[in-house]
């Protein structure tokens, strides 16, 4: 299906950071209604500017969106993207009422586990409410579960400055039902959004890919962020490769142990990693922009698995020691900041 054949679609963005822009940029120059949710400085470029968006091969562009600091003027929507970091959720999932009619279909796009990720059933931890990721249970009430398809983004992407957004490399879009199989609602957005040039698949295991992204989320970001070195750094030098080697195997152990299938060679994933190039990681960028890291979605989570499971996580409670006390240290994790 090519885009002359989809009608225009209601998209609301939440979250006008890096993946948030791409996707609000894609979406817009195929001729979506986009709206983007955007505070501050980025509100007042969006408004006065438009969303700057530059891609390999494309030069920088105005993009117009409609930008809105509520929810509220933009009404009901055909769809919701919440590209928003995992630990932002929760203090702003209440006011997206107003965009969730009886039809909208809610699409998170985040890092680590979601909220919904063990609430359905046909697995070994069903009903686990990740405490990391939905402290007091707000998500889980505020978006239905019945409306959310999940999904998974593998871009590199970065935003400068406010309202501009570059995209780098990558791009592939995996979605669908947080329970498994195939639906017509997802075939039809993988549809949607391929025609807007993100190319998606429809996914009848979106749990296992979400798994297989915070395979390399798990292993890369903490490490950069605590070595403050790009990826192929860290699978370069020896000490540093097989810390990522064993903390990649334990990622893999205990996702099997929660009852995914996940055919992954270390070995493999590791080379896959190097011929990236000189990836900077979004923690990375995080920690060098002075902002909150996400550490809780992408090895709090899992750790929490880890415990219901009984499973030894030594790698995992390492890694996860040592980089948020780095964050902390950098007022950007723990009791040492606030989120924002």
């Amino acid at each position: 299906m090519n885009q002359t054949s989809i009608s225009a679609r209601r998209i609301a963005i939440i979250g006008a950071g890096a993946i948030g822009g791409h996707f609000a940029a894609r979406l817009a120059l195929a001729g979506h209604r986009v709206s983007m949710l955007a505070r501050g400085a980025t509100l007042q470029a969006l408004t006065v500017s438009g969303l700057r968006y530059a891609a390999p091969d494309e030069p920088e562009r105005p993009v117009p969106v409609n930008a809105y600091a509520d929810c509220a003027a933009m009404g009901p929507q055909d769809l919701v993207v919440i590209a928003l970091k995992s630990h932002a959720l929760p203090g702003v999932v209440d006011s997206l009422a107003p965009l969730i009619g009886p039809e909208t279909v809610v699409l998170p796009v985040g890092n680590g586990l979601p909220w919904w990720y063990f609430l359905t059933p046909g697995n070994p931890l069903h009903g686990l409410r990740l405490a990391s990721v939905d402290p007091d249970g707000r998500i889980e009430r505020a978006l239905p579960l019945g409306q959310v398809l999940g999904g998974s983004v593998m871009a590199s992407c970065s935003c400068p400055a406010p309202g501009v957004v570059r995209h780098h490399s990558g791009g592939k879009v995996v979605i669908g039902e947080p329970a498994g199989g195939a639906s017509d609602r997802a075939s039809d957005w993988a549809q949607v959004l391929t025609a807007a040039g993100l190319p998606t698949t429809a996914s009848t295991d979106i749990r296992r890919d979400l798994w297989m992204k915070l395979l390399g989320n798990a292993c890369s970001n903490p490490l950069s962020l605590i070595t403050q070195a790009t990826t192929d750094r860290i699978v370069d030098h020896p000490g540093t490769r097989a810390v990522f080697k064993n903390l990649l195997a334990e990622c893999l152990a205990l996702g099997r142990r929660a009852g995914l299938t996940l055919d992954v060679d270390v070995q493999q994933r590791i080379a896959q990693t190097r011929e990236l190039g000189a990836i900077k990681t979004s923690m990375l960028q995080d920690l060098e922009a002075g902002r909150w890291v996400e550490l809780d979605a992408i090895l709090a989570a899992p750790l929490e698995c880890a415990a219901r499971l009984e499973f030894d996580a030594p790698w995992l409670k390492t890694v996860f020691a040592l980089a948020g006390l780095r964050a902390a240290q950098a007022g950007l994790y723990g009791d040492h900041g606030v989120p924002g």
